[in-house]
């Protein structure tokens, strides 16, 4: 059976977007913002405080298992922070070559690797030999940073070093966030390597997921900012029905908004929170007319209790609920 993975997206998708966006239901799994490795073994608050849901199991409060992942590329010290992170028991070790961000990639990491096969291979290797057989190691990868001329060998590089499973996101570092995709890529990926591969990249509707799976030939798809974009579109895809985002849709997508109003509250200072549901507003203005309306109620609030009050004006509730609370 098809597969369907949350993915992990940096200043995103935190611990609490993934309880809101699996309670909705139709994920098989989901996996964390990284965490940066560098010259130190990273305490376990490091990682619970990136997922708390390692003290509930390694799921979301709906049940939804959680992977974590690492960055970084040095093979030794990548080993010695996921041996240290098994001991918290996690749904599976997810490794990071897929971070397209300037940052990120002028420290060595994420994508930034991708002219390495030999170093991917290694990190791999590391990370696996150091972690129990019981918990999965995997990984994702772009197709390669200027161009695709090494995708073939980074996969099989990966697939040598142990990894599981391969996400591959149809992209170039160097393609960043554009529509271009290269879904052909994924499916060259799936005739040199047996691992099961995971399609990634631009799958914003219930079309788009049977259009990747045709191009790739892959059965699991993972879903990035399509599924913050429509909050139920994994579920949508389950159920094979009506493929669109409906108006009956904003009503449970309301709920899903005072919750997570609420959740942020709790975890950022009143003058971070604001950015944080813009943000999601922002990107479900795709597919919901009324989130433009209630982002252009809130565009000009700066502090939480104004943020709240454009909501309240709009009919949205503001409480927590348990069955989405991640701590």
């Amino acid at each position: 059976m098809s597969r369907i993975v949350l993915a992990p997206m940096e200043g995103l998708a935190d611990d609490v977007l993934r309880a809101v966006l699996t309670a909705a239901g139709g994920y098989d799994w989901c996996v964390t913002e990284f965490v940066r490795v560098t010259t130190t073994l990273l305490p376990h608050s490091c990682f619970t405080r990136l997922s708390p849901e390692l003290k509930t199991g390694s799921r979301t409060a709906s049940g939804t298992p959680v992977r974590i992942q690492l960055l970084g590329s040095d093979p030794a010290r990548m080993a010695a922070n996921a041996a240290h992170l098994a001991l918290l028991d996690p749904f599976g070790i997810d490794l990071n070559f897929g971070c397209p961000t300037p940052l990120v990639n002028r420290n060595r990491g994420g994508a930034a690797l991708l002219d390495e096969p030999e170093l991917l291979q290694r990190i791999a290797g590391a990370v696996r030999a150091a972690v129990p057989p019981a918990i999965p190691v995997t990984a994702k990868m772009r197709l390669g940073i200027e161009d695709t001329g090494r995708a073939l060998d980074c996969a099989l590089a990966l697939e040598a070093g142990g990894v599981q499973e391969l996400v591959v996101h149809a992209r170039t570092k160097a393609d960043g966030y554009r529509p271009l995709v290269r879904w052909e890529w994924i499916a060259r990926i799936g005739e040199v390597v047996r691992l099961p591969l995971i399609a990634n990249g631009e799958v914003w509707t219930v079309a788009d997921y049977h259009r990747i799976r045709a191009a790739t030939g892959c059965d699991d798809v993972m879903l990035g900012r399509g599924a913050v974009a429509d909050p139920l579109l994994a579920r949508r895809i389950r159920a094979g029905g009506d493929p669109d985002p409906s108006a009956a849709d904003w009503d449970e997508i309301r709920a899903m908004i005072g919750i997570f109003w609420s959740r942020v509250q709790a975890k950022v200072t009143p003058t971070q929170s604001p950015g944080r549901l813009k943000q999601w507003l922002g990107m479900m203005q795709r597919n919901y007319p009324q989130a433009e309306r209630l982002f252009r109620e809130i565009r000009e609030a700066r502090r939480a209790e104004e943020v709240s009050a454009g909501l309240a004006r709009l009919g949205i509730r503001c409480e927590r609920d348990a069955a989405i609370a991640t701590t």
